[in-house]
């Protein structure tokens, strides 16, 4: 009978003995350099003295644990964040835990539910919101800026030089950009220690200042809309996000007379990766209602490459998605929720309505404004529009491919999305959401008057 010889995971040369706090682990020379090239655990995997390290055996588990299968086990719930991130930075696997803990991937929109509060120092209520990736998160309240770390045990809060920053974007996760729309400039700041970076500026033909009015990125860009103090001009400057140098302008807008079109300036710009274009939208409140312009544009052009010209139900809020290949709108006067397809735009003419009400298509009564205030972000295949203090999401539901007169299959006939309403009882309701962002596996929710900020996370696994 032949003998099977053991595999290269199972020989004794490969078999790691670590006594940690005077309890032994057996482990692989393979798992421990998962940890990575500088981390401890890999040069212990290479060492032939005494594997001795004088900590926690507890916790050395659970990080065991994680380099074996990529994911912490579920009892990692019972035991305290700060003391696992200390052994985790200890080991040098800071790194694999923040993923474990954070991944955007995991965030499950349909589990969300309010599970604990921010709070704030001082009076004011949070104006803008900005996230990372992995977690990290600053919020602007009144003049300061408060960050908080991937774990959101940590913060420190800045005073900035502006009255109120309005306009907040996470650069990295110790600088962000900001302005506002009553004091000149867009400031790049050292979130550490509260320094200004740069200031970047833009003059028009009269040489008055310029306040911001949106900060968008992308991967690559940093864009930003100016507005002239004295409200004749407007732009959006694109700079390159490494050097901070000014790579181009768009949309530049001289006003004359009673130009309404051009004298709106956008204040929102998303960044549309699938196609290489920026989104800019801005809405004007007038004598016969509200209007505004949705403009997608090519920045190594410089043209427009679709326009929506809103009039009859103006959006209160929009969002654009990568992934539903779509445009979302909240509708001003209805309340309602709108998609175009992305595939649609092409066809739009100043006459022609691409919206598709998702909504109950209730009627304006009285003029009021149903959709005053209310928000939309999506995330995913989802998106999240806040109506009052309640937070609705939207998910696409595949249905089969309608057949056209020729037999083709019609792509545009096909899409259907249907309403839940987020969190339990007791989530719902409140004051008026301000805000909604994501970071990592979590959603951040701001309300009106409230001088905290909501963690919404998902019930599953984890911390």
């Amino acid at each position: 009978m032949q003998c099977l010889k053991p595999g290269p995971e199972l020989t004794t040369t490969n078999v790691v003995t670590i006594n940690v706090g005077g309890e032994n682990f057996q482990t692989t020379k393979q798992t421990l350099t998962q940890a990575g090239p500088n981390s401890l655990l890999s040069q212990l995997a290479e060492t032939t003295s005494d594997r001795f390290v004088d900590r926690d055996p507890v916790y050395f588990s659970l990080l065991l644990s994680l380099l074996r299968t990529g994911a912490l086990p579920s009892k990692v719930k019972d035991f305290d964040l700060r003391d696992l991130i200390e052994e985790s930075r200890y080991y040098g696997l800071e790194s694999l835990l923040t993923n474990s803990l954070t991944n955007p991937s995991q965030l499950d929109a349909f589990a969300l539910q309010k599970s604990s509060i921010l709070p704030l120092n001082g009076r004011d209520s949070p104006s803008a919101v900005a996230t990372t990736p992995f977690g990290s998160l600053h919020v602007s309240h009144g003049s300061k800026i408060t960050s908080f770390d991937w774990s959101l045990t940590r913060k420190s809060t800045i005073l900035t030089q502006f009255p109120a920053v309005d306009s907040l974007l996470a650069i990295s996760p110790d600088t962000a950009a900001a302005g506002a729309t009553d004091f000149s400039g867009l400031q790049i700041l050292d979130l550490q220690n509260g320094s200004v970076k740069q200031t970047l500026n833009w003059e028009n033909a009269t040489r008055s200042g310029s306040t911001v009015q949106a900060i968008g990125s992308s991967g690559e860009f940093l864009f930003t809309s100016f507005e002239s103090s004295r409200r004749n001009s407007n732009s959006i400057m694109v700079y390159d996000l490494n050097t901070l140098n000014p790579v181009t302008e768009i949309g530049h807008n001289e006003i004359f007379g009673a130009d309404i079109d051009s004298a709106i300036p956008a204040t929102k710009l998303r960044w549309v990766s699938r196609f290489g274009l920026v989104m800019a939208s801005g809405s004007h409140s007038g004598l016969s209602g509200v209007s505004g312009n949705i403009r997608f544009w090519d920045i190594r052009s410089g043209n427009v490459v679709f326009e929506l010209k809103e009039e009859i139900d103006c959006f209160s809020d929009i969002c654009v998605s990568d992934n539903l290949n779509a445009v979302f709108k909240v509708g001003v006067n209805s309340g309602e929720v709108f998609y175009t397809d992305f595939r649609s735009l092409s066809s739009v003419n100043d006459n022609s309505n691409p919206w598709i009400c998702l909504g109950d298509k209730r009627k304006v009564i009285n003029g009021k404004k149903e959709g005053f205030g209310c928000k939309i972000e999506n995330h995913g295949n989802q998106v999240f529009c806040s109506k009052g203090g309640d937070i609705e999401l939207w998910s696409e539901v595949v249905m089969g491919s309608a057949k056209t007169s020729n037999g083709s299959e019609d792509q545009l006939t096909k899409r259907d999305f249907k309403k839940n309403m987020m969190g339990r009882v007791k989530d719902m309701g409140g004051s008026r959401i301000t805000n909604l962002a994501f970071g990592g596996n979590k959603m951040f929710v701001t309300r009106k008057d409230q001088q905290v900020i909501e963690i919404w996370q998902g019930s599953a696994r984890g911390i």
